[in-house]
């Protein structure tokens, strides 16, 4: 990456200022928090973010709109011209084509999502972001990362850079532990929850508290309790940051108006909802590890609360994830699990492998082809309630979903 970077003349040294975000879950959300509230205080923001969901231009927002098709197809041109055919990997060639286009559009700010942990992620080669973030680290990419909760922390920990300013979300002590001592090495002054800045949840309403003041926020937008987190962290952020001041007002806009697709998403119209028994509920979430699946399951538990329902989970995962961990979360909320492939995708768990984790949890496991054969099977049962129904287990699965519902990002 380092050497591409040189061969298109630096251009991640010429970008707008850098807040690079990494952890194992809640990145995106955060993101679009912070893009959120950067855009009511009426700045313009671009945006990398990964993996897309339908179109890779998802991945690349330049002042508030997605880059066009004719601007990514010059700059993957330029970019595969300049490489000359080195060794590269997909995701270096995209981040190099991310760089080379935010550089030549200015704007106040970038939000930079890592890909995979953060010391050799190829966004890494930010040197001098103005912030660091951290969101909850746990379990993931154990094949990349290492086998420990800490061994992956120190690889998030990768994109503390020196005297930066680093925000972090609540952790498991080893965790903390971890990420507190990169950055005492880096001398980066650490902004933690639950230390120097605090949430809690009031009367429905977000309550947000620092040093300097307290706020009563409006409820994010997105759903489940694990989003006033993540507002938090990106309220965190920019209140760390002595060039951002913003009125309440511009924080509360933010958290109440940010959209990210495919996160506790509720599927109102499309192809997809017409093929399920009449008047059910079909939620999207691409949530895919075990302390993923806790907050969908938590925010299942909410609606459950709520609008009780019988809950069906459609699942489809990679090869290489935690299928008991991930599906051991909703033992207690439902018995009925549909497993199904994931089209189009080198690498997908084999649904019979599914079917075992859940039937070792004492699961009702059947299969499917896809998922919209999987709604239309629920057709055939007699629910005196119409059901509530989750769609699971992968980012690559939610986009496909999107795709054939008709539901594009924007």
């Amino acid at each position: 990456m380092q050497r591409l970077m040189a061969q298109l003349g630096n251009p991640e040294r010429r970008l707008p200022p850098v807040i690079h975000v990494a952890g194992t879950n809640g990145k995106g959300s955060t993101i679009a928090y912070l893009r959120a509230i950067l855009e009511a205080a009426g700045l313009g923001v671009h945006v990398y973010t990964s993996p897309h969901l339908v179109r890779m231009n998802e991945s690349i927002r330049l002042g508030g709109m997605l880059v066009s098709d004719d601007d990514l197809r010059d700059a993957f041109a330029y970019v595969e011209a300049v490489n000359a055919g080195a060794p590269i990997t997909l995701f270096e060639a995209e981040t190099a084509v991310a760089f080379h286009i935010f550089a030549s559009h200015p704007a106040d700010v970038l939000l930079l999502e890592v890909g995979l942990g953060g010391r050799l992620d190829a966004t890494n080669v930010i040197e001098a972001p103005i912030a660091s973030v951290i969101t909850p680290i746990a379990i993931d990419h154990t094949d990349f990362l290492g086998d420990t909760i800490a061994k992956i922390a120190a690889e998030k920990a990768g994109i503390i850079k020196r005297r930066a300013p680093v925000i972090i979300a609540e952790q498991i002590p080893d965790v903390a532990a971890v990420l507190e001592g990169e950055a005492r090495r880096q001398h980066a002054p650490t902004h933690s929850a639950g230390q120097e800045w605090h949430i809690s949840v009031e009367r429905g309403r977000l309550v947000y508290q620092d040093d300097r003041g307290l706020m009563d926020l409006a409820a994010p937008r997105l759903f489940g309790h694990h989003q006033f987190g993540n507002a938090g962290l990106a309220i965190a952020t920019l209140r760390a940051l002595p060039q951002f001041k913003f009125d309440p007002a511009v924080y509360e806009h933010g958290v109440a108006s940010a959209e990210w697709p495919a996160r506790m998403q509720r599927l109102t119209s499309g192809k997809l909802l017409s093929l399920a028994p009449d008047e059910s509920e079909l939620w999207l979430d691409g949530g895919h590890n075990a302390e993923g699946g806790r907050v969908i399951a938590e925010a299942l538990g909410d609606l459950e609360e709520r609008v009780p329902r019988p809950l069906v989970v459609i699942v489809g995962m990679m090869g290489n994830k935690d299928a008991t961990g991930f599906l051991a979360n909703f033992a207690g909320l439902t018995r009925h699990i549909i497993a199904v492939p994931i089209p189009d995708r080198a690498g997908v768990m084999p649904v019979e492998k599914l079917v075992d984790a859940g039937r070792a949890l004492g699961m009702r496991v059947e299969t499917a082809e896809s998922a919209s054969a999987a709604l239309q099977s629920l057709r055939r049962l007699a629910y005196e309630v119409p059901p509530r129904v989750l769609i699971s287990g992968s980012l690559y699965l939610a986009g496909h979903v999107l795709a054939e519902n008709g539901t594009l990002p924007v």
